[in-house]
């Protein structure tokens, strides 16, 4: 089944009592059961609900997994991989990742006992001068956020194996239509399903899938017993969501492509941080791992300063500025004050973040209207 195909149908089958298409929501906290501990496969809705094991089954099928668990947020996802491991482990993370990660990784469990190194991945040297005896799992995140590098997941994985260590891809940039990582080598691969899975910004949802069935278990424990699980209505909606994943992001992508376009031919745009071009570090590495690019554009204005900036972000219509990404509607934000301010201004501007950076999370309306959008923006 080719990957369209799946978007709708991997993991689905009609609703057994009506014949329903679409699965219904099943509103309810507890099931009937026959006796004790004898049951349809649920006993309380923390544990399992049936819209909730449709969604599992059809991520997992675009993943390539065995398995997959969704919770409340992209976040909760995160916390619950990090509660697989111990007090002593050690992590080796991006230097160029989502600033909620971040606060995470460094906020809440570095007290507990966690210890974390952040480096550019972009070169596989910095990961084994990282790796120690107590390191216990690789964070990779690709395309970085906000800076769009782009790490090598085959060679990570590789790398991370020989030394029995776990790997993690926070697939959200990408979404699996343009990346499935445990096809590349990758244990497990998350999402923060917010974003372009869902893909209409009125849900908040997280997953994560593998065929590591040690791992798998572990985070099932989670799930049961922390309970930060999505409910039926938000599950059923990222169903509906992942149903046009492949025309969405078709769509996306192309119009992403259409604005860096203008963004090169404008003289008052400096660096643009985008994989599809050929300038791009690692543009190679994207072709090999990538069925295209992306809709995520970053780049900085040859005023680099956060004034100038702010006023850009301030004039467009159709880039609404606010917070997220990866849905219908085209976005514009400030990286440095919205989604990494949690990271102090000094560790932002050592991984290449300026203040000044402006982040596109490119929709699906008409590119002449984005592009004009823009322009009067940028040029005012």
């Amino acid at each position: 089944m080719k990957f369209n195909t799946k978007a709708i149908h991997a993991g689905q089958k009609h609703e057994e009592t009506s014949g329903a298409v679409m699965p219904p929501v099943f509103f309810t906290s507890t099931y009937v059961q026959e006796k004790p501990n004898v049951h349809k496969g649920y006993d309380y809705a923390r544990v399992g609900n049936p819209t909730r094991t449709a969604l599992e089954n059809l991520i997992a099928g675009l993943e390539n997994a065995d398995k997959c668990a969704c919770f409340a947020s992209g976040v909760a996802t995160i916390d619950a991989i990090l509660k697989t491991l111990k007090p002593g482990d050690h992590v080796i993370a991006s230097n160029d990742l989502y600033g909620g990660t971040y606060r995470l990784f460094t906020k809440v469990f570095e007290p507990y006992g966690i210890d974390f190194s952040f480096v550019d991945m972009t070169n596989i040297s910095n990961i084994k001068y990282a790796i120690n005896s107590d390191t216990r799992l690789i964070w990779i995140e690709t395309p970085t956020n906000p800076l769009l590098r782009i790490v090598d997941i085959m060679e990570v994985s590789n790398l991370a194996h020989s030394s029995r260590i776990l790997t993690v891809v926070d697939n959200t940039f990408a979404s699996p239509y343009l990346q499935r990582p445990l096809d590349l080598g990758a244990d497990v691969v998350m999402h923060s399903t917010t974003k372009y899975l869902a893909g209409h910004s009125d849900i908040i949802g997280g997953a994560v899938a593998s065929s590591n069935k040690k791992f798998m278990d572990k985070i099932e424990f989670q799930v049961k017993t922390s309970g930060a699980v999505p409910g039926p209505m938000d599950c059923y909606l990222t169903l509906r969501g992942i149903k046009t994943l492949h025309v969405r992001m078709e769509r996306s992508v192309e119009n992403a492509k259409a604005i860096v376009e203008y963004l090169q031919a404008n003289d008052r745009v400096d660096e643009i941080f985008y994989p599809g071009l050929p300038s791009h570090p690692q543009h190679n590495t994207a072709k090999k791992q990538m069925n295209d690019f992306g809709a995520m554009v970053s780049f900085n204005l040859k005023d680099d300063s956060i004034e100038r900036a702010a006023e850009v972000m301030s004039k467009t219509t159709i880039f609404a500025l606010a917070e997220s990404l990866g849905g219908v509607e085209s976005l514009i934000s400030h990286p440095a004050s919205m989604t990494h301010g949690s990271i102090p201004k000094d560790v932002r501007e050592k991984a290449g973040l300026k203040d000044s950076l402006i982040r596109l999370s490119v929709g699906i309306e008409d590119s002449e209207d984005l592009i004009n959008d823009l322009d009067k923006a940028i040029n005012s």
